[in-house]
């Protein structure tokens, strides 16, 4: 059975961080993921999800200046002190919140020439974050990003992060696969999950184009739904949009009787 997450850094962004753990319980879902959530203490995070009776699918480790169009955090060679201090700061809240799963987002290169040492620099930094989150017993996920919405991201289709995994051979090292970022690169998203899905630990969608909810879109979210359901995937399906209308934007989980 299909398992979804709401995404509550992108929905109910009208509302502060805090209320969205309500909202997302309210409209149907029974978890929900967080980008950055270091802006609420573990402690306010773990409340909001034994009131709520919600579980924590996924969060990132920090990445720095990436959302403000910088080259974030993972794959920069001058930044790894940096990332070992993010790494351990996920730790931290990940030992109290017990999520499935924690991601990095691999970031940017601006120069070109400096691409095989940020890839070696990634590289590196998967494997600590893989080793450290074994230990508590949470997977480990990377993913790939579009080049239309983040130009020079080092990760943006599938068989760099098959490899990636390849070039690892990490145990708890797994895909975070994006729906959306896929259809942007023109993808054969269908293809992928047909062929990897037991390399995928997170899957997350979107409508495209727009980043929109499930049938605002080009994609068959009908059609995706069900070769999920009938593969071996057990983990979470991230709702991962922009939401103008509520009540619109959650038809398709309320229609399909997703839980």
């Amino acid at each position: 059975m299909l398992r979804f997450s709401a995404n509550i850094s992108l929905l109910f962004a009208e509302f502060p961080l805090i209320e969205r753990f309500q909202l997302a319980r309210q409209y149907g879902f029974s978890a929900v993921e967080i980008q950055f959530p270091y802006s609420l203490t573990p402690q306010q995070i773990k409340q909001q999800l034994e009131t709520h009776q919600l579980q924590l699918a996924l969060f990132n480790i920090d990445a720095d200046d990436l959302l403000e169009g910088g080259e974030g955090l993972a794959a920069v060679p001058e930044k790894t002190e940096q990332f070992d201090a993010a790494l351990q700061q996920a730790a931290q809240y990940a030992r109290i919140l017990k999520p499935h799963a924690i991601n990095v987002l691999p970031g940017r290169c601006f120069n070109s020439d400096l691409l095989p040492k940020y890839q070696e620099t990634l590289l590196n930094n998967l494997v600590k974050a893989a080793q450290t989150f074994a230990q508590l017993d949470i997977l480990t996920t990377f993913e790939a990003i579009n080049t239309l919405d983040m130009p020079d991201f080092i990760i943006h289709n599938g068989a760099q992060m098959l490899k990636v995994l390849e070039a690892l051979k990490q145990p708890n090292l797994f895909i975070q696969y994006d729906i959306y970022h896929m259809r942007r690169m023109q993808e054969n998203y269908q293809q992928f999950l047909t062929e990897h899905i037991d390399k995928i630990a997170h899957i997350q969608f979107a409508d495209c184009p727009g980043r929109g909810f499930p049938g605002s879109g080009e994609i068959d979210f009908k059609a995706l739904f069900k070769l999920i359901d009938e593969s071996a995937y057990q983990g979470w399906l991230g709702a991962e949009y922009n939401s103008p209308s509520q009540a619109e934007s959650f038809q398709w989980l309320v229609q399909q009787s997703f839980p």
